[in-house]
């Protein structure tokens, strides 16, 4: 007997009957073996999802599998930061008689497990230096992951034995899960048998045991450098009826290089958090007197102006026209487009004179009414409506994050209505204006099509036409892009556009959306030439998301130094004392007249002291006038980043400074 696997390289590898993932990367080679952490497994069954599994599982005949080590990079490190968060809890019930745990997943950028801590128990960063010396003692153990596979009642007496109740409660939701397992593909019931869940798995390391599906690493040594981060409550399944617990985050790496790399960059994301800057530069503020919402202040007011310009200027050279619509609509225009019954819990809603209302947390069904409430030929498609709109959604106070993250906030929305004919000029004309809005950031991007999800609306061939439209356009334009099956709304698929900012982070900002649901909803037609009424298609585009988190993510990208043309404030004039404020006023008016935003720092203060505040402030330039400026009629032109460039005539300077804002925008 033996089983037949198939390689990434479309080879195959016959094994014994029984051998596992080890058995297979040690037949590869001995180097892949020692390498080896786990093995994705799949089409063993056709249409069946990759699954990663433990080294030491059986393998299926006839599966396809690919053997992963480090150099998978993402993938490599879930699997080792899951590692570290079962390290982490045996490292803290050795240290701390009578601790529950919970659960410690792996994170984006590390792990976390959750706690319950006896009373007089209080765990703070002070702890992290004796949990990190526990943790690494397991890590140099090299102790093996031992799944076991153990049945439910057994293994629910086990931790009720231990007295770890959040375990006993997660298993006996595993148990009712199964119980409520969905019907097959063809409406029929499942046997009770299959409904039953008859064994879980468990992991040990050394003394310790969790309730875990893995997989994991062959042993705690893949974990080759770690660091605990932060602690924070956490409510039990996130319920504040539930018990409170302790949240350890910490992040683990493959070489102490890689963990030290990312330290710095956390380092310098914390010098850069746009929170800090909002307030150092005077640009916005919070309060909880409006919770999830920026208080923009002069300067920041300038910035967010400036963006909004920037988007009707583009927009009105590409044809659209701009709107404007209520904030509040009565439910029944949820109803129809299927935002009451998706997105209704994160809605503000009230009542206004027995009628049930919602504030808009979205521009798209007030634009598909306001087409529906016009006639429309097919001379006058496309249509391309444009809104700066103003938007509410009713956001969990725990994941408010300064502009990142709010409850109050404008969009540079547009919604485009046209032909089936039009739609691919008009995807790519959207896409082409979002390359062209990007080029000024100075942005790396990155492209998405995320297809349809599981809640949703329309039928396949629905799905099917608008996908294969999203395709189309980004092979027109010879596009690289990911697949990122099930993440596209509910009416329809999109194209996303991701930036990496300049900490290599990854930044979901624009979208373009393909919706041929929204106008069957609303039953928006057009006149065709044959003189009979057509359905449209509806296209979406934001190209920035949210005004108020692009300007939260520019902010962190260019550590509050924005470019010249977005500067609050582009050039101060700097008289070395108060003899020489009337000139500089002059100085102030005369660049005021070229359109650039100009301050006079006339305070009697010493040259370096406003010099030093001017740095603060980030100001691209700072413009020095005393005796020989004034009888010159020049300028000590200095930029940011103590760059003194010398004295020039005002004339130069003012046409020098005219010049980089024209091509800057």
């Amino acid at each position: 007997m033996s089983v037949t696997v198939t390689l990434p390289d479309a080879s195959t590898l016959e094994l014994p009957d029984g051998a596992t993932g080890a058995d297979a990367a040690a037949a590869i080679g001995p180097g892949l073996a020692r390498a080896a952490l786990a093995i994705e497994v799949g089409q063993a069954k056709p249409g069946e999802e990759p699954q990663l599994r433990d080294l030491a599982l059986a393998l299926p005949d006839g599966a396809h599998i690919a053997i992963l080590t480090k150099k998978d990079g993402p993938k490599a490190l879930q699997l080792i930061r899951h590692d570290a968060a079962h390290v982490l809890a045996a490292a803290v019930m050795e240290l701390y008689e009578g601790v529950k745990i919970s659960i410690g997943p792996a994170i984006d950028d590390g792990f976390y497990y959750d706690f319950e801590f006896p009373d007089r128990v209080s765990i703070s960063e002070a702890d992290f230096a004796a949990i990190e010396e526990r943790m690494r003692a397991h890590v140099k153990a090299a102790e093996p992951f031992e799944r076991e596979d153990v049945p439910v009642a057994q293994a629910r007496e086990r931790f009720v034995a231990a007295r770890q109740d959040y375990k006993v409660e997660l298993i006996d939701d595993l148990v009712r899960a199964a119980q409520q397992r969905q019907p097959r593909s063809d409406g029929s019931e499942l046997p009770a048998a299959e409904r039953a869940l008859e064994t879980v798995s468990l992991y040990t390391n050394g003394p310790f045991t969790d309730l875990c599906r893995g997989p994991h690493a062959p042993s705690t040594s893949s974990i080759g450098a770690f660091k605990l981060r932060s602690v924070a409550g956490a409510y039990w399944r996130g319920d504040s009826d539930r018990t409170m617990l302790t949240r350890i985050y910490g992040t683990a790496f493959f070489s102490k290089a890689e963990l030290e790399q990312y330290l710095e960059r956390i380092e310098q994301a914390r010098a850069r958090d746009h929170r800090k800057l909002g307030r150092e530069l005077g640009l916005f503020t919070f309060s909880e007197i409006s919770p999830g919402a920026a208080f923009w202040l002069p300067a920041g007011t300038t910035v967010f102006n400036a963006l909004v310009a920037l988007s009707r200027r583009m927009g009105a050279e590409r044809g659209y026209t701009e709107v404007k619509t209520p904030q509040i609509f009565d439910a029944e225009l949820w109803r129809i487009s299927g935002h009451w019954e998706k997105f209704r819990e994160d809605m503000f809603t009230l009542e206004v004179e027995g009628r049930e209302m919602g504030i808009k947390p979205m521009n798209c069904p007030g634009h598909a009414h306001l087409f529906a409430t016009q006639r429309h030929s097919y001379r006058d498609l496309p249509v391309r409506y444009s809104e700066p709109g103003l938007l509410h959604r009713d956001e969990a106070s725990g994941v408010l994050h300064g502009l990142l993250r709010v409850r109050h906030f404008a969009q540079d929305d547009a919604h485009i209505f046209c032909t089936e004919e039009q739609v691919q000029q008009e995807l790519i004309g959207c896409l082409q204006m979002a390359f062209d809005t990007y080029a000024l950031f100075d942005f790396e991007l990155r492209l998405e099509l995320s297809t349809r999800p599981e809640a949703r609306s329309g039928g396949d061939q629905m799905w099917d036409r608008a996908e294969e439209q999203l395709e189309r356009a980004l092979r027109a334009l010879e596009l690289e892009y990911q697949l990122n099956p099930g993440g596209g709304a509910f009416y329809g698929p999109k194209i996303d556009i991701h930036v990496t900012d300049s900490l290599g982070r990854s930044w979901q900002l624009g979208t373009v959306q393909i919706d041929y649901s929204q106008p069957e909803r609303f039953e928006l037609s057009y006149t065709g030439a044959d003189n009979h009424e057509h359905r449209p298609v509806m296209i979406h585009r934001a190209l920035f998301g949210s005004y108020e988190r692009f300007i939260g993510i520019m902010l962190e990208h260019y550590a509050g130094e924005l470019p010249l043309w977005l500067a609050p404030v582009q050039a101060i004039v700097l008289p070395v004392s108060d003899r020489f404020n009337e000139y500089a006023a002059s100085v102030r008016d005369t660049l005021a007249a070229g359109e650039a935003r100009v301050e006079l720092d006339a305070r009697s203060e010493s040259i370096s002291r406003k010099i030093r505040d001017a740095e603060l402030r980030k100001l691209p330039y700072m413009l020095v006038v005393g005796e020989r400026e004034q009888g010159e009629g020049s300028v000590s032109v200095r930029g940011r980043h103590h760059a003194d460039e010398g004295r020039m005539p005002l004339e130069q300077f003012t046409e020098r400074l005219s010049g980089e804002l024209y091509s800057a925008r």
